[in-house]
Parts: C-alpha cells; structure tokens; sequence
C-alpha cells in the first residue's frame, strides 16, 4: 500500500468529509492524517492515506462528480528532521506583507515550515482587525531557537507585530 496525498477543494456543505471517509474505505483504504476547513467559503485540505492509488481514483470519482475536487499524488518521504522543532506565535493589526516578511525570514534561516495557520479576529477595543500566525518548524542543525527568536523580534517592529516563541 501506497502513502497518498488528497488535496481537496470545493463547495461547502454537508457531508464532504463524509463522501470523502467513504471512498477512501470503499478503496481499502486507511485515513492517516488530515488538515480540512472551511477557507472562503470553500471547503479545502490535505488528506493522508494508506492505500491503492488506482481503486482511490475510482472510489473519489463519485465524490468529485458531486462537486469536490480531488487530487492525488503520492506522499514523500521528505528529510528526516535534523534539529529541534520550535514553534511561534505572531500578532498584529492586519496589513499587507506580514506572511511575506515572517516567511522569508524563515527561509533565509534554513528553517522548514512544518505547519503554518493564519487567521483573522476583532481587537477588543477598537474593532480593528488583528492578523494572527501560528507556526511549527522543524530547525536545521546548528540553528538554534534563541536565533530564530532573535531574527523574527528583529523583524517585528517594522511589520508592527508581537512575536512569542515557544
């Protein structure tokens, strides 16, 4: 059995993750890991599973003729993680560039992104919007947090954001 990746978009409703469990079964397959939400009014994610790549396309084609489009690719191995993981925190009122500025400081880093969430709220007492990050990354050998740390606060006053580091 094959380790495949399901990347899925389409309209919300009920019953998607449903349609999807049920083909991923009726292939013999195996739900591993899965990353699924609501995202611009579409209902979006990743699925991992265990199982044969060719009764996985027949078995979604049901699901994707009721208007969720399916994709499959076979997962990578990927490098094994040679240094610490670190996770982090950003918030800010919301304006164009934080994701540009927080990532590319990352990449220059040598750091991987392992998981990356953002998502919008009300500040309390104004009403204005606060942008919020919320990472995991898997560190490289010979980089330590404290300089992580110190490359995303150095960062932080010209993006107008408070940085907290796990």
């Amino acid at each position: 059995m094959a380790l495949l990746v399901l990347s899925v978009a389409g309209s919300d409703r009920p019953g998607l993750t449903r349609a999807l469990a049920a083909a991923v079964l009726s292939a013999g397959g195996n739900w591993l890991e899965s990353h699924l939400s609501r995202l611009g009014g579409l209902y979006v994610g990743s699925v991992l599973v265990e199982g044969d790549a060719d009764k996985l396309r027949m078995a979604v084609s049901a699901v994707d003729a009721a208007g969720l489009d399916v994709r499959i690719a076979p997962a990578g191995a990927g490098p094994a993680a040679a240094g610490e993981t670190l996770a982090f925190s950003v918030v800010g009122q919301d304006r164009p560039g934080i994701v540009r500025e927080v990532t590319a400081t990352i990449s220059e880093l040598g750091a991987n992104i392992e998981s990356f969430r953002t998502w919008l709220s009300t500040e309390a007492h104004s009403g204005a919007p606060l942008f919020h990050i919320a990472a995991s990354l898997s560190l490289p050998a010979g980089l330590s947090a404290a300089r992580v740390q110190d490359a995303l606060e150095a960062i932080s006053g010209e993006i107008m954001v408070d940085v907290a580091v796990e």
